[in-house]
């Protein structure tokens, strides 16, 4: 076992510090942003079935202080009232924009479809891609503006602050915090040139306008489940700016309901987010066990507190990481559940791949 112990200490051990450097260097947005200038900004919001969620994110986006911006919501072939929601919240403000969504064409997704038609309307320095279900602190949209003039950023991107309800979100929603700062130095991702220190937040992407139309837009990412990740891939590989930070509270989102909205969410997208190879979303899947749940298991069969002290290490760095994300630090004393509940749904996305297809929204997505 001792053997065992040398061999999981390094990677479990560089995670650990990653968090800790994350965690003095990972920037976040700052309240009362002083704003020098106002560039013209374009809110783009992809809707498809948010009457739920969407007159809230409206009334939020509608209540910045941010002088100068537009919001152009693209109605994909919604089929509940989201159109309707919208319009009463709007009252005719002349800010918001309601774009009716051609026909899905072959070769495209849904999102970068509903993107790339709202993109065509767009007036702005600045394109801002968001979801239907983030919400914005009234300062926000000048907190972003302001990061990414101070950062000089072709694409900046932030994490929004996750809120969590249900176990089933609790226990597997922060671990994309987790992976995030535990894995990826964001020093790495601003300051090296190479495609693995890539990562992007697709419900707050800030595009200059000309980066994104040199990059080819949503065109060049029209059938990619993790878009957000193609574009911080072509924006190293282009030699532009990419930045990272984190929303502080000020954008905040609750992505799921309930542990069926988890498993489907997150079953879509896990293993286009490793490449989509099954091999390494096997590897990963071992590896997570390996370092999250094995010492569990040695230190209560064999009573060893070198497994114990490695079980520990595991979660103190996954609390680390949910106090920098504004979440739940207890819940980190249920990792070895979380990862768990992350191997269903790993199991669940390759049924999906073995049998050809997912389905998200009401359509036929290709996995």
């Amino acid at each position: 076992m001792s053997d065992w112990l040398m061999l999981s200490f390094s990677p479990l051990l560089m995670i650990a510090l990653v968090a800790l450097l994350n965690a003095f260097t990972f920037p976040r947005l700052r309240p009362k942003p002083q704003l020098e200038t106002s560039p013209f900004i374009s809110v783009i919001i992809p809707m498809r079935n948010e009457a739920r969620q969407v007159g809230a994110t409206l009334r939020s986006l509608l209540a910045q202080d941010y002088p100068h911006f537009e919001i152009i919501l693209l109605d994909d072939q919604s089929e509940d009232d989201s159109v309707e929601v919208a319009k009463a919240v709007a009252q005719g403000d002349p800010r918001l924009r309601i774009i009716h969504g051609a026909l899905l064409p072959p070769g495209w997704l849904g999102k970068n479809w509903a993107c790339h038609q709202a993109a065509q309307h767009a007036r702005g320095d600045y394109l801002l891609f968001s979801d239907a279900d983030v919400r914005w602190h009234p300062q926000a949209l000048t907190a972003l503006v302001v990061e990414a003039q101070r950062t000089k950023a072709d694409l900046l991107t932030c994490w929004p602050t996750q809120e969590t309800v249900s176990w089933g979100e609790r226990l597997t929603v922060p671990l994309m915090a987790f992976t995030i700062l535990g894995y990826l130095p964001v020093l790495a991702v601003h300051y090296l040139p190479f495609r693995v220190f890539a990562a992007a937040m697709g419900q707050c992407l800030l595009f200059r306008r000309e980066s994104y139309e040199k990059i080819g837009g949503h065109l060049a990412v029209r059938q990619r489940v993790v878009e957000d990740m193609a574009f911080a891939y072509a924006v190293k590989r282009a030699g532009l700016r990419l930045r990272a930070c984190d929303a502080n509270g000020l954008l905040r989102t609750r992505m799921y309901f309930n542990w069926q909205e988890v498993r489907h969410g997150f079953a879509k997208n896990i293993l286009a987010g490793h490449g989509n190879s099954v091999l390494f979303l096997l590897f990963s899947t071992f590896l997570h066990w390996w370092l999250f749940v094995i010492p569990w298991g040695l230190a209560l069969i064999y009573r060893s507190w070198q497994a114990a002290m490695f079980a520990a290490l595991g979660v103190l760095t996954r609390m680390l990481t949910a106090v920098i994300s504004r979440q739940r630090a207890r819940d980190a004393l249920l990792l070895p559940l979380s990862v768990l509940l992350m191997t269903v749904i790993a199991a669940n996305s390759l049924w999906q791949r073995w049998r050809g297809q997912g389905m998200w929204k009401g359509r036929k997505i290709t996995t």
